[in-house]
């Protein structure tokens, strides 16, 4: 293969197109004097030329589309299309900072002060990392945006159309040109060797999201519900039959009864999601899924020492629509008569979209969508990391700027001893509890400055026990949390409950191992639930499971965004016991940092990883 493709004949009056990275300033000058307005408009120029990347593979030209208006013709702005048509390692950081500062200058000389820039995921993502530093020369100036890169179709079609209406006065010229793209096409074709199978991981990947349970299999969903063509996505899950999963062993509560508004919004959502899953998550000659969800609110009861709390609470839900009302006790007795209200001074009931449903429905919905976009899951278990260390240029705003990188994943594939190595351009974590595990092996704690701070989540083991009670509370029993801080609600209509109490730091249980204790029921719980409930005094344990938070052992709340040191390693971990009802916000979040560089809807950043950096803990008070 070879450049010939853009080496058609163009009509004198238009000047070969320059090659960007050797242009000086008196070039650009000339460059831009030599083209008329209209010319500008419609000029196609190239931004690379073919040369080897190694002995496996090569990179081949990528495309710029340069013009200079928009639909709002008084916009002064130069829009651009950057790429690469077939797959292939992004360029390193120097290149993409010496590109971007001459078509600053540029689009300077034709009067433009802006550029958006439309690229594939491995430019753009390169380009947000120099943007995010904002160097003097390009902040405020350059705009990315992610678009698929072109298919082979498109791009020998726009070729054939450039050689024609350049040859239209010799057809052999033309049936020639039309042999050889059919060729190049092909051969572009045979040289793409990044065809994964159904369970081995392509060789590179623009995101890899580690994790495939609710909230990595909801990134991936938004990921792709955005962008369907052009963008890989690999989802890693090491139990892909999740038997020890936070997601399906969950109780799958949803509330939106919190302190802090970010929870509360993003519970909101999470409920808003719910309530329209058919038309999210239906998949073609599939049946539309059901998660069951059973919209009977949450209340919560307070002592007198709790009473202030919970009326900060209420305000800040009120104040974000959520819809929840303070019961007095007098009121309390009358809606619930069973409830012991000895001790309790006020309740607080959500009235809709709270409840709970089937974290396993919905689980298996995403992840099937997922994959209906084009999302691959890959059975494996991420073993390391290789991290490359890029260099913007001394002449740029940083003297010299170093930027971590992870390059590659290493997976260890399951029933032998293989290890791949899977080549990334983001990497999100969505380890759930062993998110802190996979952040050590980056030495993230282990270094200085902010290497030194650990990602502070663990697994914390809680226990679900499953009784039966014919007596107790019917059809309008919602999911009640004691000041004490046990819970239960009814499952299913046949006298049916479930009930859990988390431990305090001096009694949480070995993560070995999901054992259940089921003295902690006898011991612990069950005085609790019969003096609330006097129905509960006789009733029968049938079973009980186990399952792991993904706790923060900080504050207890998200972490949400991107490392400061290593640029390209994003967390979407630490929702201790909130990631179910959270995961389709989270997702949407993830996907607006990843693609639009903010949070556009719920902003949360707040729940960045700076906060422990900075030593600025934000506690969630109320934690079930």
């Amino acid at each position: 293969m070879n450049d010939a493709i853009l080496r058609y004949n163009k009509p004198s009056r238009h000047p070969e197109p320059p090659d960007v990275q050797k242009l000086s300033d008196t070039d650009v000058q000339r460059t831009a004097a030599s083209y008329t307005d209209a010319e500008k408009r419609d000029l196609l120029w190239t931004l690379g030329r073919l040369h080897k990347a190694d002995d496996a593979q090569q990179r081949i030209p990528a495309w710029t589309g340069f013009n200079s208006t928009l639909s709002d013709r008084n916009l002064p702005t130069t829009t651009i299309r950057y790429m690469p048509f077939i797959r292939a390692p992004p360029s390193d950081l120097s290149t993409i900072y010496t590109i971007l500062n001459k078509l600053v200058k540029m689009s300077t000389k034709i009067g433009q002060s802006h550029i958006l820039i439309s690229a594939d995921m491995a430019i753009y993502s390169k380009a947000q990392q120099i943007l995010w530093k904002k160097p003097p020369t390009l902040d405020g100036r350059v705009t990315m945006r992610v678009e698929p890169p072109m298919g082979m179709s498109t791009v020998c079609r726009i070729a054939r159309r450039c050689v024609y209406s350049t040859c239209k006065s010799d057809m052999s010229h033309f049936v020639r040109s039309m042999s050889f793209l059919s060729e190049f096409q092909k051969s572009l074709k045979e040289k793409d060797s990044f065809a994964p199978t159904e369970n081995r991981p392509a060789d590179e990947a623009d995101i890899v999201i580690i994790g495939g349970g609710l909230v990595g299999s909801s990134i991936a969903y938004f990921l792709k519900r955005k962008i369907v063509r052009g963008m890989r996505v690999v989802v890693i899950e090491r139990d892909p039959a999740y038997t020890r999963a936070s997601s399906s062993l969950s109780v799958g509560g949803i509330r939106q009864q919190f302190s802090l508004p970010e929870n509360i919004q993003l519970s909101m959502y999470g409920a808003e999601f719910l309530r329209n899953i058919k038309e999210h998550l239906t998949v073609d000659d599939a049946d539309p899924p059901d998660v069951q969800f059973n919209p009977y609110g949450y209340l919560f009861l307070a002592t007198e020492k709790g009473v202030r709390q919970m009326k900060t609470n209420y305000e800040i839900q009120r104040e974000l629509g959520a819809k929840v009302e303070l019961l007095t006790v007098t009121k309390l007795k009358e809606k619930f008569p069973w409830i012991n209200t000895d001790g309790i001074e006020l309740a607080s009931y959500g009235t809709a979209n709270e409840g709970w449903f089937d974290p396993w429905c919905l689980l298996t919905a995403l992840k099937q969508k997922a994959k209906s976009l084009g999302v691959q899951y890959v059975h494996g278990n991420v073993t390391g990391f290789t991290i490359k260390k890029d260099k913007i240029p001394k002449n740029g705003p940083y003297d010299p700027y170093y930027d971590n990188r992870i390059q590659n994943v290493k997976i260890s594939m399951p029933n032998g001893p293989e290890v791949r190595s899977l080549a990334a351009t983001v990497v999100v974590n969505a380890a759930g509890p062993q998110a802190g595990h996979l952040s050590k092996l980056l030495k993230i704690g282990e270094g200085n400055n902010e290497m030194s701070v650990s990602l502070p989540v663990e697994p914390r083991k809680r226990y679900v026990y499953f009784y039966h009670c014919p007596s107790g509370p019917g059809l309008d029993c919602p999911l009640v949390v004691d000041p004490t801080g046990a819970y239960f609600r009814r499952e299913g209509l046949g006298g049916n409950f479930i009930c859990g109490l988390s431990p305090s730091e001096e009694e949480e249980p070995s993560v070995n191992n999901l054992n259940v204790d089921y003295d902690w029921f006898e011991d612990r719980l069950w005085p609790l639930l019969s003096k609330r409930v006097q129905a509960f005094e006789n009733l029968k344990l049938k079973c009980a499971w186990a399952g792991f938070y993904d706790y923060n052992t900080v504050d207890q709340n998200a972490i949400i965004g991107g490392h400061p040191v290593i640029s390209n390693f994003f967390f979407a971990n630490g929702f201790s016991g909130h990631g179910i009802q959270q995961a389709p916000a989270i997702g949407r979040a993830m996907s607006e940092l990843l693609l639009e560089q903010s949070y556009k809807t719920i902003d949360l950043s707040r729940f960045g990883f700076q906060r422990f950096i900075d030593q600025q803990p934000l506690p969630e008070m109320l934690v079930v």
